[in-house]
């Protein structure tokens, strides 16, 4: 999965559907969150699929309102249409995204 940053933020994902993972390396839950999302990845090649480390890229995640992590956000053509925060299963996640 490709890093975002504020400067490819909108390059990336203004076309199409895209997924984005906020998170950050000393959060259990997100290191747990993070093979289910792989997994969701490869079965939906679809879906771009995208992480936001919010250490490094806090603008960026103060942008969209991140005060917990993880928090997955689905955008549809740049437009935030399903928001899910926490850590979850695959199937649980995929629904929660409606993908």
């Amino acid at each position: 999965m490709k890093n975002l940053t504020v400067e490819n933020f909108k390059e990336e994902v203004m076309n199409g559907t895209a997924v984005v993972d906020f998170w950050a390396s000393w959060c259990g839950p997100c290191r747990m969150l993070a093979p289910v999302i792989e997994e969701l990845a490869e079965e939906r090649p679809d879906v771009k699929f995208f992480k936001v480390n919010v250490d490094e890229e806090s603008d960026l995640a103060a942008a969209f309102g991140i005060s917990s992590i993880p928090t997955v956000i689905r955008f549809d053509d740049g437009k935030i249409v399903a928001r899910h925060l926490g850590y979850v299963g695959k199937d649980d996640l995929a629904r929660n995204l409606g993908l």
